[in-house]
């Protein structure tokens, strides 16, 4: 799913009730994990999920009374006893969820982390959660990157500013960390939770055309940030390619030249010609990026192997990390099935990275 907070600021514009609601702790077995979100407005759920059923039944309900109110709440369900029903299945675990009423005071913080993910810098949001004297719950939030730490008044809040410092070298995606904080002192007098929040990983496709087109659209499903290099635009185009979120026409070599290629970039050569193949390739020879593939019959990718090889574009090692045959074999014959074997490989490089 795309990042939760920058839908918060698309959303802003046409939704003055929203209520952003995310998992904190399970105990057991539960239907979604720390860290799950999703938004809700008054008429129910609007994107993300935090477990699906009668539990997200019940949270939209509160959601929902949440806008109108404008308190948050900290809600905590025994899935076996709170969430019964006959034609549904129980976990039997239990799961705790922030229902965050009024997640507008936080666009400032949200409009810092998009700054960031659009630079490529991952980051750290903080949630500090206390209670008032007359028992409301009160959500701060505070995003912080190994360059960025905006300066705390509160100390609360500067503890877990540090805290959020000390492990953002070392968070992984998918980490949720719950920590408590307290003044000198005092017993815990505050909730914290970490979220280490890193840019999407990006795909890009050379060639615009039927199989770049249908990928584009499953890459921005599988949660990639979506790059389509064409040197035609009457393909290169927002019409063609309405799931791109960046869409180059131009020479392709070129364009493939620029960009970035870290752990984070997976690139997909569907170009319409073995010319175009090759210049899209040869920026991409000996990068850093986590999947290089290339689509090609048999006799054309043994051709253009021998070609790189012999021109010393390439060492038979290099080349060894090309994805050529692309795609898992699935036995695909359509252009979409093509396009399916292709993202199933991109999810499995990406998901093995992660372990």
């Amino acid at each position: 799913m795309k990042n939760i907070y920058l839908q918060v600021l698309e959303k802003q514009p046409e939704n003055s009730n929203l209520v952003l609601a995310t998992v904190t702790g399970t105990i057991g077995s539960a239907p979604q994990k720390p860290g799950s979100s999703a938004l809700f407005g008054m008429s129910g759920l609007l994107a993300g999920t935090v477990g699906g059923g009668m539990l997200e039944g019940k949270v939209s309900e509160f959601a929902v009374r949440s806008c109108l109110s404008k308190e948050s709440g900290h809600l905590h369900f025994m899935l076996d006893k709170d969430i019964s029903q006959k034609e549904e299945a129980i976990c039997g675990g239990e799961i705790s969820v922030l229902a965050d009423a009024d997640p507008f005071i936080h666009l400032p913080v949200f409009r810092e982390m998009e700054i960031s993910l659009q630079n490529r810098h991952p980051g750290m949001l903080a949630t500090v959660v206390t209670t008032d004297r007359m028992n409301r719950l009160n959500i701060a939030r505070i995003w912080i990157t190994e360059t960025f730490k905006p300066g705390m008044s509160d100390l609360l809040a500067d503890r877990i500013a540090h805290e959020a410092l000390d492990r953002i070298g070392t968070a992984k995606p998918g980490d949720f960390i719950q920590v408590e904080i307290s003044k000198p002192g005092e017993s815990p007098s505050a909730i914290g939770f970490l979220e280490p929040v890193f840019p999407l990983p990006h795909l890009v496709i050379a060639g615009a055309g039927h199989i770049g087109k249908a990928l584009s659209h499953l890459g921005s499903l599988l949660d990639f940030e979506v790059t389509v290099i064409d040197d035609r635009s009457e393909y290169a185009n927002a019409v063609n390619l309405p799931d791109a979120d960046h869409i180059i026409a131009g020479d392709i070599g070129e364009a493939m030249e620029n960009q970035e290629k870290t752990s984070g970039t997976y690139i997909v050569i569907v170009t319409r010609g073995h010319k175009d193949d090759a210049n899209a390739l040869k920026p991409c020879i000996g990068s850093d990026a986590s999947y290089v593939g290339m689509i090609g019959s048999k006799t054309k990718v043994a051709k253009m192997q021998a070609e790189f090889i012999r021109q010393g574009w390439a060492t038979p090692e290099q080349w060894s990390r090309i994805c050529t045959p692309i795609g898992l074999d699935i036995n695909s014959r359509t252009v979409e099935e093509i396009a399916v074997s292709i993202a199933a490989q991109l999810v499995l490089v990406r998901n093995k990275s992660r372990t």
